[in-house]
């Protein structure tokens, strides 16, 4: 679990910036760098149902067929951020 984004789910290996930083700009083992930055989430009020539209409009924007973006967000709900919202 802890080689994706607990709020996206992206591979974090697939993260340019090597992953999102904690309050103390350390790099967070957690979140990826589209979801949190600085300690925060950028999304703070996004639902678990919110993050899956953004990520299924995401992935079409960069070409990926919308069936296959699907398959990739359905387990956003049971990502880390998600379990006790």
């Amino acid at each position: 679990m802890g080689n994706r984004c607990q709020s996206c789910g992206m591979p974090l290996s697939k993260d340019e910036m090597g992953g999102g930083t904690n309050a103390d700009g350390s790099i967070s083992s957690q979140y990826c760098s589209y979801c949190f930055k600085d300690g925060k989430f950028l999304q703070p009020d996004f639902t678990a149902a919110d993050m899956q539209v953004f990520c299924l409009e995401q992935l079409a924007k960069r070409g990926m067929p919308r069936f296959m973006a699907w398959i990739f967000t359905r387990g956003i709900p049971k990502l880390g951020r998600w379990q006790n919202p």
